[in-house]
């Protein structure tokens, strides 16, 4: 269980949630939403969320990354400023789609192959991306030791992280910002 950072939800609640007639990436309907990465793009919230990291990271993790856009300030701003704590992470970033040209495929940084991988995502709902991102990290040679979510407002991650083998945390739920889960 994660001890969760009064500050920290705070700054979600200020920044990051809004009410409202919202259309989630599933289809479905919801009277909010939450933007997490408004959290992960203001220095003194990437340092909230660095500290509620910081406390959950495994010893052993050498890296920390996850499917682009969602996972790209989450793992590189933890990276920084766990690595300014003299807690070194390699940080990379999972491309959609692979690409054709340049460095191809859909790694994106500093992975390696035999790596202790820390899966991290702005917000979960569903779980998706971020079992999507264990798959390729596993495809590239890396071990996923666990799922780490900013934010869980689905409520349904965990078990299909632990299903795949993979720890599950969440630094904040939807019930700590007030509202239930909206899973499925």
């Amino acid at each position: 269980m994660v001890a969760v950072s009064a500050p920290l939800v705070r700054h979600l609640l200020d920044h990051s949630v809004r009410t409202g007639d919202f259309t989630l990436k599933s289809g479905r309907k919801s009277s909010w939403f939450i933007d997490s990465k408004q959290t992960m793009c203001r220095g003194e919230g990437a340092v909230l969320v660095a500290d509620a990291a910081a406390a959950v990271v495994p010893a052993e993790a050498t890296a920390i990354g996850g499917l682009a856009a969602g996972a790209d300030p989450v793992a590189f701003g933890i990276a920084a400023i766990l690595a300014e704590r003299g807690r070194p992470l390699r940080s990379f970033s999972i491309r959609k789609e692979a690409k054709d040209h340049g460095v191809q495929g859909r790694l994106a940084g500093a992975l390696e192959e035999g790596d202790k991988v820390v899966i991290v995502e702005d917000t979960v709902t569903r779980g998706t991306s971020a079992m999507e991102a264990a798959r390729v990290v596993r495809e590239l040679g890396a071990e996923p030791i666990l799922v780490m979510a900013i934010v869980d407002r689905g409520g349904t991650c965990a078990a299909m992280a632990e299903a795949d083998g993979i720890g599950f945390v969440a630094l904040v739920t939807a019930l700590d910002l007030g509202f239930d889960y909206e899973g499925a």
